[in-house]
């Protein structure tokens, strides 16, 4: 009668942790309750582990097509599974061409075929000059856009203005899609600070200012305010905008936030100078900012946390001469989403329902999902990640699937062992081998 029944004592609902069995038909939760049904078969004991909805991750840097020897869909959705992410949306760049035209989301769509093996969406990109891209983009399917106001770091993917979105906003609004922002603004007559010894993260730091990302915010706040658009800060790391995005949410604007794992598991102070494999933008700040931010993920000010998965050839990453002026822009974690969290966690009194609001369900809501992702309940996807919270692992390169292993988190201790990977009811991961490929699917809105 059912295609898979999980029980366990640890089973995390919407009411919370709890002993419970789940029924699985068709590839979706048919129902939750107390006690196996009469005649059972195909059932999965998972004891004392954690029964948590598949994770979503909005923030991914896939690059295929174009870039594809940076990263691709088949070796970051691998990673995905492997790491209990069961969705991912797929940001507008550093693919070629960038998505930001209908024509360049269909050559996306074509390059990801066949290689999918977690589901995933993707958002369109807005850039000066594309505002009649903006309706297309949606009618074909994208969850939303992302913008940038300060350099991308990709050419093809130039930096917007407030006239540029003032073209924009109207339209998304009207269709209640989000419009996702890299927040640092730098004043036009001011010019960057010199980072005189370039192998040293603190003037890394110093070179990328909190006052960048609280002017950004500023303006998009105001720009939310106006169209009443839906607008998502990506990647946080300024503790000093908190206050702002507080007023911004007690008024009800529509404004979202997430920060990264990097953000609340590095302290800026540990980074050793020369180490590009923290090199980041926003940068990872210090250790008081960062609790800060600790705090507003707690409070809700911060609504979630997303990987920002921005791989590049380690030979971008500038590591023989340690210069965070030259080197790649980007931290690759994408399987490690759930530990480095969870590890950073633990020590701020995280729970493992906090865990999956900001994982599962939160980011569900910002990709549209809600209705059949991020939750363990009757008529959702039967997407789940089966985790050991309390067991510990040495993160190991050769371990890790997506295309390039350079990470900062080699060799960190990390709680929280993914165990079992399920799509669709489908069990794609066990213990660490992949046991059904090619489940994912594209996720289009239209």
């Amino acid at each position: 009668m059912y295609d898979l029944i999980i029980k366990g004592n640890n089973i995390l609902t919407p009411d919370g942790l709890q002993q419970a069995v789940v029924l699985v038909k068709d590839g979706r939760i048919h129902t939750i309750q107390t006690d196996l049904p009469d005649g059972a078969t195909n059932i999965v004991d998972i004891g004392d582990k954690v029964l948590m909805p598949g994770i979503i991750d909005p923030h991914v840097h896939i690059n295929e097509p174009g870039r594809t020897a940076w990263e691709g869909f088949d070796t970051a959705t691998r990673a995905a599974i492997a790491g209990g992410i069961t969705t991912l949306v797929d940001m507008p760049l550093n693919a070629l061409p960038v998505t930001t035209t209908v024509q360049a989301l269909e050559q996306k769509i074509q390059a990801a075929t066949g290689q999918l093996h977690a589901d995933c969406a993707c958002w369109g990109g807005v850039i000066p000059g594309n505002e009649q891209e903006i309706e297309p983009l949606i009618s074909k399917g994208v969850r939303g856009f992302k913008a940038f106001l300060v350099h991308s770091g990709i050419d093809e993917f130039p930096n917007v203005t407030a006239a540029d979105l003032d073209k924009v906003m109207p339209v998304i609004a009207r269709h209640h899609l989000p419009l996702l922002v890299h927040c640092e603004l730098m004043a036009d007559d001011q010019q960057p600070p010199v980072q005189e010894n370039k192998r040293s993260h603190r003037q890394y730091i110093a070179s990328r200012p909190q006052a960048w990302e609280q002017a950004a915010i500023d303006l998009m706040i105001r720009l939310c305010e106006k169209y009443n658009c839906r607008v998502h800060i990506v990647h946080l790391s300024a503790a000093n905008a908190i206050e702002q995005i507080r007023t911004a949410k007690e008024k009800g604007l529509p404004l979202t936030v997430e920060t990264a794992q990097h953000y609340l598991y590095f302290n800026g102070e540990e980074v050793p100078d020369g180490n590009t494999s923290f090199k980041c933008a926003p940068p990872i700040r210090e250790r008081e900012n960062n609790q800060q931010l600790w705090e507003a993920l707690k409070a809700g000010v911060i609504d979630f946390v997303a990987t920002d998965h921005s791989p590049s050839p380690p030979e971008l990453k500038a590591l023989e001469t340690g210069d965070f002026t030259k080197a790649w822009g980007g931290i690759s974690s994408l399987q490690l989403a759930l530990p480095a969290l969870w590890t950073a966690g633990r020590s701020h009194d995280a729970t493992i329902p906090q865990m999956a609001q900001w994982l599962c369900e939160k980011p569900a809501i910002l990709a549209g999902l809600q209705n059949r992702k991020g939750k363990i309940a009757a008529g959702y996807d039967a997407d789940f990640v089966v985790w050991d919270p309390d067991r510990l692992f040495t993160v190991n390169a050769e371990e890790l699937y997506h295309k390039h292993k350079l990470t900062p988190y080699v060799n960190e201790k990390l709680y929280g062992i993914v165990e079992q990977t399920y799509i669709r009811g489908v069990k794609v991961f066990d213990q660490g081998n992949f046991t059904s490929l090619h489940q994912g699917k594209m996720i289009l809105s239209s």
